[in-house]
């Protein structure tokens, strides 16, 4: 049913903005974890970026800021499906056909709500099939166990990275913004847009212990 457009006096307005809903089964346990612990916060993060800068009228910046992250994931995907290649490539030349099926896959929904998060998304997903491969080999014995697990925490680790590097933008933004005089701008759009008044106080550079061993 759709919302009513009457609203009570008391209620704060909160804007509608389109999204896409995407569903896809991840199998490796590196995919599950950078979605469980990265994907929400940089999702919001990439809308509020959108929100903080286009209120102080810094248009030309919000486009800097796409290019720029855009430009990171592309880099991220592009050495992701070049590891791909390569190991797709050993896969063959073993003559090896055989995928793993997974023992707890998770089914993901996205929410697409700009085209930053629809480009990290397919970054998951190409993690996800870089480690399936990876997976297989190790199974077959064309790889180490020790080389498999430093593989698998590079390379999830790396998506990990990337996440911080975008949330630490939006809260530089959110703190420039204040500085210049837009606080209560930002506090009234960032509670209409569905985010929480105040970024995360704290980002942690480093990750999580349990995070640091496959």
């Amino acid at each position: 049913m759709a919302e009513s457009l009457v609203q009570p006096k008391s209620k704060r307005h909160t804007i509608s903005r389109p999204i896409f809903e995407r569903t896809f089964s991840i199998n490796s346990e590196q995919a599950i974890r950078v979605i469980r612990d990265s994907y929400h916060r940089l999702m919001v993060s990439l809308y509020a970026i959108d929100v903080i800068l286009r209120i102080i009228g810094r248009e030309e910046t919000v486009d800097e800021i796409e290019s720029i992250v855009s430009q990171m994931i592309a880099e991220c995907a592009e050495q992701l499906q070049q590891e791909k290649s390569r190991l797709e490539k050993l896969k063959a030349n073993n003559g090896i056909s055989e995928t793993p099926t997974y023992t707890h896959p998770r089914e993901f929904v996205a929410k697409i709500a700009s085209p930053q998060i629809a480009q990290f998304v397919e970054l998951i997903r190409l993690l996800d099939q870089l480690m399936i491969v990876m997976d297989t080999l190790w199974l077959c014995q064309v790889i180490s166990n020790k080389h498999c697990i430093a593989a698998r925490l590079e390379w999830q680790q790396r998506l990990q990275r990337l996440a911080n590097k975008i949330v630490t933008m939006e809260r530089h933004a959110h703190q420039a913004a204040y500085e210049q005089g837009h606080g209560e701008e930002l506090k009234i759009a960032r509670l209409e847009s569905g985010l929480n008044v105040e970024p995360e106080s704290k980002l942690d550079t480093d990750l999580p212990k349990e995070e640091r061993h496959i």
